[in-house]
């Protein structure tokens, strides 16, 4: 009998992202149990659907993930958020911070606006 999982290899990077955003494709890849090179195709994809987006930062990637993005699914109308909150992954939405200092000029959300 041949072996299968309920989540796909495109699900369970996005999961090992979802839980490390700061970590390498060869780490993601032992997380989901594929190769690198898998890893790098699969994280890829995931980019070009808009479920990440990939920023390098020195010799490292940081993902971000877009959990509003629907899932490629037919049958649900699901986000992918969604998805990851049910695999233990918090959905954290950045905020403006709530300024106490009047007119300090920061704003996380004016940040690259401008």
């Amino acid at each position: 009998m041949a072996e299968w999982a309920f989540i796909t290899n495109h699900g369970l990077t996005l999961a090992a992202i979802a839980k490390s955003p700061r970590t390498t494709a060869r780490e993601i890849g032992d997380a989901a149990g594929i190769t690198e090179r898998a890893a790098h195709k699969i994280i890829k994809d995931l980019e070009d659907a808009g479920y990440v987006t990939k920023t390098k930062v020195g010799r490292m990637n940081h993902y971000r993930i877009h959990p509003d993005v629907p899932l490629k699914d037919d049958v649900t109308d699901a986000a992918v958020g969604e998805l990851l909150v049910m695999l233990g992954w918090r959905w954290r939405r950045r905020r403006a911070p709530q300024s106490t200092t009047a007119g300090d000029g920061s704003s996380a959300a004016g940040a690259g606006s401008g």
